[in-house]
């Protein structure tokens, strides 16, 4: 089983469910979504941090329509109240 380690050191399970509805979320229609969340499952790791999953998800938004990646970040600002260096921003291409 592949664990997620979050910001403060918990484990939990890798759930694909929750990549699938952050990219529903973005608007991604649902078989963009589920391919997102496939995508990221298959270079998933145990132990791998939540935060390389942000940048996994985004990258995958980004190269498919990158209004969704900008959706996924007004999202995370606004209701999670996260900033830009906690969404781990992906690289610049």
């Amino acid at each position: 089983m592949v664990h997620v380690v979050k910001s403060d050191g918990r484990r939990e399970p890798f759930v694909r469910e929750k990549v699938t509805v952050s990219a529903l979320k973005a608007g991604a229609p649902p078989e963009e979504a589920r391919a997102i969340s496939e995508a990221v499952e298959r270079v998933a790791y145990d132990g791998i941090p939540a935060a390389e999953i942000r940048r996994r998800v985004l990258e995958q938004l980004h190269d498919r329509n990158p209004e969704w990646e900008e959706n996924w970040l007004v999202y995370d600002r606004a209701v999670k109240r996260r900033g830009a260096a906690a969404v781990a921003m992906p690289p610049a291409r």
